[in-house]
């Protein structure tokens, strides 16, 4: 007999398997030795009272052991497809990554183009930023081996579950390495210090099953006849030289910072339109400073995790939220071309840093770009570029960030200091206000206000704001038939992941890629 029973326990008790079983037992009426064995389900921090509690849901075995578990792998059938059809995968993100993994199950080749480098030959390229200010537009935090997901943290929590099956991504995740914890956590997390070696080896299970990565590669072109995707250009970064790869599906899954393809799109007068996103900053605070005020305490006990927070707040019709919380974090440069200042955000797998870092950002639309209006459906593009032109001003060059601590950006006052930061590359004062457009300067002052006394510390001049937070999501959509998720103009293009704008996330990126691998398979047979 199996009972799906919910515990809410002490965070010490809750580490301690011999208390959930006796918690069990004296839930369920029953004698100890009945109980076979408690499976956790699902797992999640209860922060809404003074008392922290968490909260697991557990499938109770009584009088019978639970089956053996069939190994993860066993459910992913890869087969060796060297002599089958390419198609042609554009990037090595979560998206590129699950299509092409999903294209051999389904017996089609994978020839992925990346532009950037693999996991190892990249780490370089992100010191160099860190330590010198030099960027490699080809070789950064967004381009590479993984995409910017690789180092930018791992969060695997996404509210995507209408859109396929999200255990199934979470299962191959853990069948190429990462910790089964992902499987129950309410918010699941890989950590930055793990996913590149994660990254490495699904990438070798695609080369091993007869699939092809092609790293230091930029798609340049396709050609398209009779409104059909015929072959793809690629052309090598540091050569220069290029090659076409006959192929009848082109995968579009190259980011939300990929703005070449936009161009190339737009450049062949193929339907793309500007798409609201969200800007902001990268708000930091010392990590004491978020669990004193989430876990009701001075000091975090060693069974609960560095707190995280989620905010949100409306100022005129525009919202103000907290977003990529990470807590125990790291404040990191993700600009991928010269004369932009981008900052992004990620923590390790232990989260224990002494600093926690979130996006605070603003929705932005239409009425935002109408000075780019020329700029056609680009224009979001446009206006998202001239945003991190200023932020690279204000920081003055060489990848350092303008700065301002949160209670002087408040009270309209540059900063005559700045507090220790995470940010490697290090900060520059600066008033964040001559950064951002005026109005959303003024809804972030107003929502940092609320959200001081809806939280309590959290406005302080301890905390520092970071700019510019620009790459949220893509500002373009690529748009796509519903059904087939082809492009209306194109058959066999198929946009997808988050720079077409149809995922916000490694969970739904990869959902998504998958989606469009399925789509190639069902229209070839």
């Amino acid at each position: 007999m199996i009972h799906r029973h919910e515990l809410v326990l002490l965070p010490e008790e809750a580490a301690d398997e011999q208390v959930q079983l006796q918690q069990c037992a004296r839930d369920l009426n029953l004698e100890p030795q009945r109980i076979k064995a408690v499976i956790i389900a699902r797992r999640s921090i209860d922060a809404r009272s003074r008392q922290v509690k968490i909260r697991l849901l557990a499938d109770v075995y009584v009088d019978e052991s639970p089956p053996e578990q069939e190994p993860f792998p066993d459910r992913f059938h890869y087969r060796n497809v060297s002599d089958k059809k390419p198609v042609v995968v554009a990037g090595s993100g979560p998206a590129g990554l699950f299509a092409a993994l999903r294209l051999i199950e389904l017996g089609f080749r994978p020839v992925v183009i990346e532009r950037g480098k693999n996991v190892q030959e990249r780490r370089r390229d992100l010191a160099a930023i860190n330590k010198e200010g030099i960027l490699h537009p080809d070789s950064n935090y967004c381009f590479g081996e993984g995409g910017a997901g690789t180092y930018s943290d791992g969060k695997l929590y996404t509210r995507s579950t209408k859109r396929g099956d999200v255990q199934r991504i979470l299962q191959s995740l853990v069948a190429h390495g990462a910790d089964p914890d992902i499987l129950v956590d309410a918010h699941p997390h890989i950590g930055t210090n793990k996913l590149p070696k994660l990254v490495a080896q699904l990438s070798r299970t695609i080369t091993d099953n007869g699939g092809e990565i092609l790293f230091h590669h930029r798609l340049v072109d396709f050609s398209v006849r009779e409104n059909k995707i015929r072959s793809v250009k690629i052309r090598h970064v540091e050569s220069g030289t290029e090659k076409e790869i006959d192929t009848g599906h082109l995968i579009l899954a190259t980011g939300h910072s990929a703005r070449d393809i936009f161009q190339l799109l737009h450049d062949k007068k193929l339907l793309i339109e500007a798409k609201p996103f969200a800007l902001g900053v990268r708000i930091e605070h010392p990590q004491e400073v978020i669990d004193a005020a989430q876990y009701h305490c001075d000091t975090r006990s060693a069974f609960l995790p560095p707190a995280s927070y989620s905010l949100a707040h409306e100022v005129d019709g525009r919202g103000v939220y907290s977003f990529c919380m990470c807590p125990g974090g790291i404040i990191a440069p993700a600009a991928t071309g010269p004369h932009e200042m981008v900052v992004n955000g990620w923590s390790p797998s232990k989260r224990n840093n002494p600093f926690a870092n979130s996006g605070m950002v603003m929705s932005v639309g239409e009425k935002d770009f109408t000075a780019y209006q020329k700029e056609g459906p680009l224009a979001a593009l446009r206006f998202q570029q001239a945003i991190e032109a200023r932020a690279y001003d204000a920081g003055g060059g060489r990848m350092k960030a303008p700065a301002q601590r949160m209670l002087d950006f408040i009270n309209r006052k540059k900063s005559p200091d700045l507090p220790r930061t995470s940010y490697v590359p290090g900060v520059t004062p600066a008033l964040i206000e001559e950064i951002l457009p005026s109005h959303l300067s003024t809804a972030l002052r107003e929502a940092l206000k609320a959200f001081g006394k809806k939280m309590k510390g959290y406005a302080t001049n301890e905390a520092v704001l970071v700019a510019v937070e620009s790459r949220t999501s893509s500002p373009v959509r690529i748009p796509r038939e519903k059904e087939s998720l082809q492009h209306p103009q194109v058959a066999g293009l198929f946009p997808c992941g988050e720079g077409a704008g149809y995922a916000g996330g490694i969970i739904s990126a990869a959902i998504d890629g998958e989606r469009c691998a399925e789509q190639i398979a069902a229209e070839e047979n």
